[in-house]
């Protein structure tokens, strides 16, 4: 691991240095009054900026109608919408860095931020956010989560918008012909898992997810059992994550794989699993909020609900699905004003309100989140509840580190694929994944001392 470390961070300062050279390419717009340049400019807060959509496709119709919205209040500013897929979001901003064209204002989640921001992409918002009629009224937890996620808690360079909390979704239909208790505890979950697979009827107690993004329910699950609530030791050095707790609980979580679970799932991905549980019979499902409404679409609301993740050790809740969305200001962009009004708009309550109404996510606008809808919306009331009551307890994922996404998803998606099949151990795979974070933290804390 330590030859892809060096890796990954070779190619950052590739990055960066391309994107010094290439920035004045961008494809940002303005009326002509703003002076451009590497670093960007306020520009005139009038004229074009274009807003590249991290989750295009799925959230492409809502954002059209917030934008045809903020046409009406700000008939000066154009937005040019450009939806990209979330699995494709990332190394488009990465290639528009190297080569130009990057955006004037975009999506910017948690897991990407550190890498944004080490390539000096982003605009520090914090300053911006003080002056704003938003001051006061974005959750203050989200804004602290974005902050560490950027490693640097002086700036915060995305706005938060949502939580899409992970959700555990069973078929209430099937429990109840199956005289099961609902799965709010690990027991319960295995139980169901296994009285409700019958493989000759292709039916199944869960779908595991072995595909893209397959490191974070892995997490999940682990943690959840164990009730580990810190991924990293008292020192902040070494991580948990090969905890020999953890160890045994991801061997108990992979072997329900072809036992409970199809075959399929070792290569599905979550919109492959979330089709697959919507047209099949099958009990579970842990995904986040944000596939609610393919699941009314599909079931109606009468067969199945959408519940926070099982209760661990105590009584206690441990998670580590909290995966915060938010909009940031590329620096490059040469009419800052005018992406920044664009998200100041988008934040606002009813804006808020109408975007994760439809998305079914927990909206960050404090007003936004007392609003009606989300009483109605069983799975985001319930996780929004699950937050704010000391139910629940979030293991922080290290966002801030420059390889994370390298290290959770290059790295180890393979490796875990390995698990499931049966080629590598689960002991191995952590301590594989351990290896290389500790690495990467003790990298981290040396950059941060000098």
């Amino acid at each position: 691991m330590k030859i892809s470390i060096r890796r990954s961070r070779r190619a950052a300062v590739a990055v960066a240095l391309g994107s010094a050279l290439a920035l004045t390419a961008t494809a940002c717009g303005d009326d002509g009054s703003g002076a451009g340049g590497d670093k960007g400019a306020e520009g005139s807060g009038k004229g074009e900026i274009v807003f590249w959509d991290n989750n295009g496709g799925v959230r492409t119709d809502i954002w059209k109608e917030i934008i045809a919205d903020f046409a009406k209040a700000n008939p000066d500013i154009k937005v040019k919408y450009v939806g990209i897929a979330a699995t494709e979001y990332q190394s488009k901003v990465d290639t528009a860095l190297q080569g130009g064209g990057l955006p004037d204002v975009g999506g910017v989640g948690a897991a990407m931020i550190a890498s944004f921001a080490a390539q000096n992409a982003l605009e520090p918002l914090e300053d911006r956010l003080s002056k704003s009629s938003l001051n006061g009224k974005i959750n203050k937890d989200m804004v602290t989560s974005l902050r560490a996620a950027g490693g640097d808690d002086k700036h915060l360079y995305s706005i938060p918008t949502s939580a899409n909390n992970g959700v555990l979704y069973y078929r209430t239909d099937l429990f109840e012909k199956a005289g099961l208790d609902e799965p709010t505890t690990w027991p319960k979950f295995y139980d169901a898992a296994e009285k409700l697979t019958d493989k000759g009827k292709n039916e199944f107690g869960y779908t595991i997810r072995g595909g893209a993004g397959s490191i974070a329910q892995a997490l999940d699950a682990m943690y959840g059992q164990t009730g580990i609530t810190s991924f990293w030791d008292a020192g902040g050095e070494k991580t948990t994550v090969n905890d020999p707790k953890n160890v045994a609980a991801l061997e108990k979580y992979v072997d329900l794989f072809k036992k409970v679970t199809p075959a399929a799932d070792l290569n599905n991905d979550f919109t492959k699993m979330v089709a697959q549980w919507d047209s099949g019979t099958i009990g579970m499902l842990n995904h986040n909020l944000g596939s609610y409404q393919d699941h009314v679409k599909a079931l109606g609301t009468d067969k199945f609900r959408g519940i926070p993740q099982p209760i661990g050790p105590g009584g206690k809740r441990v998670q580590v699905s909290n995966p915060i969305d938010g909009l940031g200001v590329f620096k490059a962009s040469k009419n800052k004003e005018a992406a920044w009004k664009f998200i100041e708009f988008a934040s606002s309550k009813a804006e808020s309100s109408k975007f994760n109404e439809s998305a079914g996510q927990v909206p960050a606008n404090t007003e936004a989140a007392n609003d009606e809808w989300i009483i109605k919306a069983e799975p985001t009331k319930l996780a929004a509840d699950a937050l704010s009551d000391g139910s629940t307890t979030i293991v922080q994922l290290p966002y801030y580190l420059p390889d994370w996404n390298t290290i959770s998803k290059t790295d180890n998606e393979p490796n875990f694929q390995k698990v499931m099949n049966g080629s590598m151990s689960a002991k191995d795979f952590l301590d594989t994944l351990a290896d290389q974070l500790n690495t990467a933290q003790a990298e981290w804390n040396e950059q941060k001392g000098q």
